[in-house]
């Protein structure tokens, strides 16, 4: 089956009487608001807080990262961001507005893409997307679209008849027609194959470098790594940190584990100072050459586990 290509870049084109949003590649200034901000976010299911008191902002133009395991919250989190699910505490303001009471102005600057967003299967592409076109003022050429997200070779076909990232394509082309400023992604490789995804994150990528703010919830560590500037782990409906992929918990990076093999078999030490201890066994062979000698630091799956408290089995569920 031949592969569709994708751009390196997506950019949106500019839209008379609004300007095109900032690229913010290493954050924006400090008194420019965010575009998402969020405050004691509470939301109850049965009496039971799913997501619970969550503090968190995202830049303009950044790509922000949910990650944790499934029941985490993620999904009730974005739907609040949405505005398609109401709050039982907390403040949330998305591009300005509580987006509980945002009318269509603000929807029109907001594209969302669902873990299902019922595409239907008796048109082609095109003509999917030149239907849903009619909803929007200042709705793309379909024709720029379809060629931006890598589906020209496939711009006659039936959507029931798409592979399953060529159907994700069509949502994300379907999310971005209105030229949004901001786009949600909610777990938007699950199901696919390891082509797809990577050709998926080259499609996120061009969207970032065309100035949207996207934020994407994901279960997949290693997709919060390769796309997200920032990361938010959250575990039982909190935020238990968010930090770039590299500096999440910081603190427990900073233990490190020695292993030697002595008489007695392997020796192991975990320690913050692994420098003393690698002196004191140098000192302790004048020889300089310590048998097995190895010291290794959490990398980021541990970390990962550490932070939502689950074994590796757990965290893939």
């Amino acid at each position: 089956m031949q592969k569709d290509s994708l751009p390196t870049i997506l950019r949106l084109p500019a839209v008379p009487g609004r300007e095109p949003p900032a690229l913010a590649l290493s954050g924006t200034a400090p008194d420019d608001p965010p575009a998402v901000r969020v405050r004691g976010l509470v939301k109850r299911y049965g009496g039971r807080a799913v997501v619970d008191g969550v503090d968190l902002d995202v830049r303009r133009g950044e790509v922000f990262a949910l990650l944790g395991p499934n029941g985490a919250g993620k999904t009730t989190t974005i739907e609040v961001l949405e505005g398609v699910r109401r709050r039982d505490g907390g403040a949330v303001a998305v591009l300005g507005e509580d987006p509980g009471r945002a009318g269509r102005a603000w929807r029109d600057r907001v594209g969302v893409v669902g873990q299902s967003t019922g595409v239907g299967n008796a048109l082609t592409v095109r003509e999917t997307l030149d239907h849903f076109a009619r909803y929007h003022g200042t709705a793309q050429d379909t024709g720029a679209l379809v060629e931006a997200v890598g589906l020209t070779g496939a711009a006659g076909t039936r959507v029931s008849r798409l592979s399953g990232g060529q159907r994700r394509r069509l949502e994300v082309a379907l999310g971005v027609q209105g030229r949004p400023e901001l786009l949600f992604l909610d777990e938007p490789t699950t199901g696919m194959d390891p082509v797809a995804r990577r050709q998926f994150w080259e499609l996120v990528r061009g969207l970032r470098a065309g100035g949207t703010t996207v934020v994407l919830t994901t279960h997949y560590l290693d997709e919060a790594a390769a796309l997200a500037d920032r990361v938010g782990v959250l575990a039982a409906g909190r935020l238990v940190d968010v930090a770039p992929p590299d500096e999440l918990g910081a603190g427990l990076r900073r233990a490190a584990t020695v292993r030697w093999a002595d008489s007695g078999g392997v020796r192991e030490v975990v320690t913050e100072e692994p420098a003393a201890v690698l002196r004191d066994l140098l000192a302790a062979h004048p020889a300089g050459e310590v048998p097995g000698l190895t010291v290794t630091r959490p990398g980021l799956e541990d970390v990962y586990l550490s932070l939502v408290g689950a074994t590796p089995e757990e965290a893939s569920r």
